[in-house]
């Protein structure tokens, strides 16, 4: 018991002896910004490379396998971007993996961390688009709860929707109007959407999802939304495909 009183009491005893004892002042604070680029990869530190060499090979033993191929550029934009409506119909493509037929698919704009590069897209490149732990979830609004979430993502100016889902917006984010595979929103009427589990709890901006019923949000590893981009760009793959996305029309900003 006296050897582990006795080192604190000696510890705070010292640093309140130096503290009452020193006569330094801060006479100045100055700041400047340096720019790491690439200048400094033509004068490369050999010491650190050398210390990173072995923790880069990992790194790229895992980042490195290639997913698939991209068509084009792909980036988040709101009101709508490619990558973002990309993301939702992704989710909305996974449904029949949990034996879920969702009506549509929402991805926030916010959770979409990278873009990406015309070409392969490895795995380490859906990692950068989508690097939180987020697993996917469906939930079922009714109607007028769906027109309040669309309300919503009016309000922020646009998020990522899947095909099928039509708003018309304000610049000052109000709905005019809503609608889903051509039909108008039936305030009676419920729909089943997919997401990921950060906004079915009612985060980002859409307190919509609160008030929904039936949640199914499996929470195991593969159940992440990064894997399951990654799942459907090796199925494109497989098939010899590109994976594409274009803006078409799924939120118009009206004055």
């Amino acid at each position: 018991m006296k050897k582990t009183t006795l080192f604190p009491a000696l510890l705070a005893l010292g640093m309140g002896a130096v503290g009452c004892t020193s006569h330094y002042q801060i006479a100045s604070v100055s700041r400047q910004r340096i720019v790491v680029d690439s200048r400094y990869d033509s004068h490369p530190d050999a010491q650190a490379t050398a210390f990173l060499a072995p923790y880069k090979a990992k790194v790229d033993s895992v980042m490195s396998p290639v997913m698939g191929v991209a068509a084009r550029d792909l980036d988040k934009r709101r009101p709508e971007g490619e990558l973002s409506n990309l993301l939702s119909d992704i989710m909305v493509w996974a449904g029949k993996d949990y034996g879920e037929q969702p009506d549509f698919g929402i991805y926030n704009i916010g959770g979409i961390r990278a873009a990406l590069s015309k070409g392969t897209v490895t795995y380490g490149d859906i990692n950068d688009i989508a690097p939180f732990e987020n697993k996917i979830a469906f939930i079922t609004l009714t109607g007028e709860q769906t027109l309040e979430l669309f309300r919503q993502i009016a309000k922020r100016g646009g998020e990522g929707v899947s095909h099928g889902v039509e708003l018309v917006i304000t610049a000052d984010g109000q709905l005019l109007s809503a609608r889903l595979n051509g039909k108008e929103i039936d305030p009676k009427g419920a729909y089943r959407v997919v997401t990921i589990d950060y906004l079915a709890q009612g985060n980002d901006g859409l307190s919509a999802f609160k008030n929904g019923s039936n949640l199914n949000s499996p929470q195991g590893e593969s159940d992440n939304s990064r894997f399951i981009i990654m799942n459907y760009f090796k199925a494109q793959h497989a098939q010899g495909k590109e994976v594409d996305a274009k803006v078409e029309g799924r939120i118009v900003v009206r004055e």
